[in-house]
């Protein structure tokens, strides 16, 4: 089994705003696998399905962003999973709004949601796939950044990253987190493009 965790806030003034993004991502993946079954357990809101061969089970804690470990830490026990089976999608200020970046494992690089992970998962060994949101406007604090909806402009480029990743995710299940970075981090394509490139000038 896997499980594949979007990080957000409950509640329905929260919907729209960049830090949900994870809960973005994870209801267009449970629509696109026609999960539609949602039960409460362990302060967080689950439902089970199947990508290939693989069980998996999709998580949104409803802790509030900065506890979600209080959730996946219970839950991870209670399935017998192990860290490297958890898939955490989240909001990420360092890279422009709509960008995708899928990291093997790694620190909290400041998300007080992640720190919150691995803090009760006991381990940084989990795979990330995070969405860009952008930095905060002039003036703006990261907390009203965060907790505002996304103007028109970056809501279509990350409705669009959502698209993007939802067989990204299916490619981590299916063929493994390194497959899937070199398939589908951008930076990782541009590299491989350029390396072909040079060897077709070099041949």
């Amino acid at each position: 089994m896997k499980i594949i965790v979007g990080l957000g806030n409950p509640g329905n003034e929260y919907a729209k705003t960049r830090h949900n993004v994870g809960f973005m991502l994870i209801d267009a993946l449970a629509e696109h696998l026609n999960i539609s079954l949602w039960k409460d357990k362990f302060n967080a809101q689950i439902a089970e399905g199947r990508i290939g061969a693989e069980k998996v089970l999709l998580v949104k804690p409803q802790t509030y962003m900065n506890n979600s470990g209080e959730a996946v830490g219970p839950l991870m026990r209670w399935y017998k999973v192990n860290p490297e089976d958890i898939i955490v999608a989240h909001d990420d200020m360092d890279i422009p709004a709509g960008t995708i970046r899928i990291r093997k494992k790694g620190s909290s690089g400041g998300h007080n949601g992640i720190k919150s992970l691995i803090s009760h998962v006991g381990s940084e060994n989990f795979a990330r796939v995070r969405l860009g949101i952008g930095r905060p406007l002039p003036g703006w604090s990261v907390v009203n950044h965060v907790l505002a909806p996304f103007p028109q402009e970056d809501k279509t480029a990350v409705d669009e990253a959502i698209k993007y990743l939802i067989p990204a995710i299916e490619c981590i299940i299916t063929d493994g987190i390194d497959i899937a970075m070199n398939k589908y981090n951008p930076k990782k394509q541009k590299k491989h493009k350029a390396k072909k490139e040079e060897g077709e000038l070099n041949g």
